[in-house]
């Protein structure tokens, strides 16, 4: 969506086609009583339907065609532009008893990334919202985007996670997984493909991201990259948005290749081991493990151990440190050995306390929205 400055014209004021009638039967000197004989109605319901009380119906409307000799469509469309008008300022008068939600949403953010228009009225600004977010009301958004995912939500006890910026990068990336065409959902064929997606972290950006979405759509998964907003904190998340479409969202949160593949497979790992029915969000940090329940911590440890020995098998990891000479070329050679990238060797040797996070950082590819896009 573009985030320019726009204005919906929206009337102020529709009459009601009756105003319409009248003009006519004054412009022609015709009584409603002669219209109402002549048109075989009660003079009643010719009087209700010129004040607005009634509404023009279909067959009214041809019947207004043979008298007045002005076609049905006209009357029809009149008849839809009043009741749109009044439909609309009666949901007017609802959304400004929301406007007060607007203070939950980081929609500035949004629209900075372009996720929404900006709107001069607060009103405007309020459907936009509801619109991006598939609602009408923040009472359907609180049950829909949080209270659905919050079971599943796992916050970091150091960093204060928005949920409303966290359900907003969530819903963009279903609205993004909609544009992509995927296969059936084939585990086998998907396992096989991250092998081949593997070879891919010794190749840029600009080569990598579509070539991982294209590969991915063959196995039935849905692959993509959404910035994250103030607050959101979360570098990954794996869900199903259908019992037959799984999704895999990364943020790009912490700039770095080792970061990336690491989330990557992990996710990955999400969908191959675990429930359809389970939304893993990465929003906190390895170490606060020990701090979930033990349900979520031992799937957050299968996916972590899925991620280290698809992107290193464990037998050459094992051999690599009984003779690692802690060199820069000794963890290039052997990513050249495994052929992926030395940043992910190093980003693992660091976690592991192996090495100093500042040690060999050149290693590194950095990543960011500029380069990936």
């Amino acid at each position: 969506m573009s985030n320019v400055l726009e204005n919906r014209y929206k009337p102020d004021y529709v009459s009601p086609p009756g105003e319409t009638i009248e003009d006519i039967l004054e412009e022609r000197g015709m009584t409603q009583s002669e219209l109402a004989e002549r048109m075989g109605r009660p003079k009643k319901t010719i009087n209700e339907i010129i004040k607005g009380k009634a509404a023009i119906t279909p067959e009214t409307a041809l019947q207004l065609e043979l008298v007045l000799n002005i076609p049905a469509t006209f009357w029809n469309n009149r008849e839809q532009q009043y009741r749109d008008y009044l439909a609309r300022k009666d949901e007017n008068e609802r959304l400004k008893g929301q406007i007060k939600g607007l203070k939950k949403i980081p929609y500035k953010a949004m629209i900075k990334l372009g996720w929404i228009s900006e709107f001069q009225d607060e009103i405007e600004q309020l459907r936009e919202i509801f619109n991006f977010f598939a609602v009408t009301s923040f009472e359907q958004w609180q049950g829909i985007w949080e209270k659905s995912l919050s079971v599943d939500f796992r916050k970091s006890e150091t960093f204060d996670i928005d949920d409303s910026a966290l359900t907003a990068w969530l819903r963009k990336g279903q609205i993004e997984a909609a544009k992509i065409n995927c296969a059936e959902y084939d585990a086998n064929k998907f396992r096989e493909i991250l092998q081949e997606i593997r070879l891919l972290t010794i190749e840029s950006p600009n080569i990598f991201k579509p070539k991982i979405q294209s590969l991915c759509a063959e196995a039935g998964v849905t692959f993509i990259l959404v910035p994250q907003l103030p607050k959101t904190r979360v570098s990954g998340a794996a869900y199903w948005l259908n019992p037959n479409k799984p999704l895999i969202q990364l943020s790009l949160r912490y700039k770095t290749n080792d970061h990336f593949w690491f989330n990557f497979f992990h996710e990955a790992g999400h969908i191959l081991l675990h429930g359809k029915r389970d939304v893993f969000l990465e929003t906190f940090e390895q170490q606060e493990f020990e701090k979930q329940e033990l349900a979520r911590q031992k799937k957050e440890e299968e996916a972590n151990k899925f991620a280290c020995n698809t992107l290193i098998p464990p037998n050459e990891w094992k051999d690599f440190l009984v003779s690692f000479s802690k060199t820069e070329d000794y963890i290039i050679n052997f990513g050249n050995k495994l052929r992926i990238s030395p940043g992910i060797i190093l980003g693992r040797l660091q976690h592991e306390k192996v090495l100093k996070y500042t040690y060999f950082n050149d290693l590194k590819q950095q990543l960011n929205w500029d380069v990936i896009n």
